[in-house]
């Protein structure tokens, strides 16, 4: 599922491309592309047409696109394999195209959600009480993430300290911390020499301070890179894929040798997922029994 660097890449791309424009159709081709909508694809395309788009934003893995002059905002979120694309008008359409929002000017390009295995989706909501950026009301109870002027850092080791959890699910937990996953959440702990069961209380203050740098400096690299794309599910608003798993020192290594130490990386089920790691720098846990 596509983390922080890569949503953040799409939302820059709407910024560039589709700010400020007003819509002049909407198409709905697949009812699962809307189902978060509540009143139907009808009442989405509907409510839609016609509003202008504003600023694109991003809380975690999810990016709102508010309607100028009104109280709501077209939320949108990737799921497994969701693309937000601009395209030519006259291009081809995609094989898994689910909706199509058409422009009422000149530019000659149009926007367009593809999904292939349809967990994304489109939904309209009104802005959260108290809002200045449209935040929808659905997602005000996600933290904001570690590149966030506004992310408090205090708060976040206070909560950290006082959960009774490990390192790995307390990163991923989006009410701490938003917009870290899998990948990145290995990439940190590796950078930090922890293990991924580290319990959150044995933190201390600096430690958990160097985890929260490493994990911004490993999602400034992804950003830089354009993100992380495995396959072709995952790419910018331009079509382009990322060349951050490239770079990857943790992630989808197992039994390659460690960058720094030259013992081969491990892999361990986790939570119905992996998790990567050196089983020399990042020692597990001892047990307290």
């Amino acid at each position: 599922m596509p983390e922080l660097p890569e949503v953040e890449v799409v939302r820059r791309g709407l910024e560039r491309w589709v700010a400020g424009r007003t819509v002049a159709g909407v198409e709905v081709l697949h009812p699962r592309a809307v189902r978060r909508h509540p009143a139907g694809g009808a009442d989405f395309a509907a409510r839609l047409d016609g509003g202008t788009i504003g600023a694109a934003h991003r809380r975690g893995k999810y990016l709102w696109l508010p309607l100028e002059g009104q109280d709501l905002s077209v939320l949108g979120h990737l799921g497994m394999s969701g693309q937000l694309l601009v395209r030519p008008e006259e291009a081809p359409d995609e094989k898994h195209l689910r909706v199509r929002v058409r422009f009422g000017d000149r530019e000659g390009t149009e926007l367009r959600f593809v999904d292939q295995r349809t967990f994304g989706g489109l939904s309209l909501h009104e802005s959260a009480a108290g809002s200045t950026d449209g935040l929808p009301d659905v997602i005000a109870h996600i933290a904001r993430d570690p590149l966030d002027p506004l992310f408090d850092e205090d708060a976040y080791h206070l909560a950290l300290r006082a959960r009774r959890t490990t390192v790995k699910r307390a990163l991923l937990d989006q009410s701490l911390i938003s917009g870290v996953g899998n990948i990145y959440a290995d990439e940190a702990l590796w950078r930090a020499r922890l293990h991924y069961e580290r319990p959150t209380a044995t933190l201390t203050r600096p430690r958990s301070a160097e985890l929260l740098g490493h994990v911004r400096d490993v999602m400034n690299a992804a950003l830089a890179a354009g993100g992380t794309s495995f396959d072709s599910l995952y790419v910018n608003v331009n079509g382009e894929s990322g060349y951050f798993d490239r770079s990857l020192d943790a992630y989808g290594r197992e039994d390659e040798p460690c960058r720094r130490c030259g013992t081969p990386m491990r892999r361990r089920p986790w939570m119905n997922r992996s998790s990567y790691f050196c089983p020399r720098c990042q020692r597990p846990p001892r047990d307290p029994s």
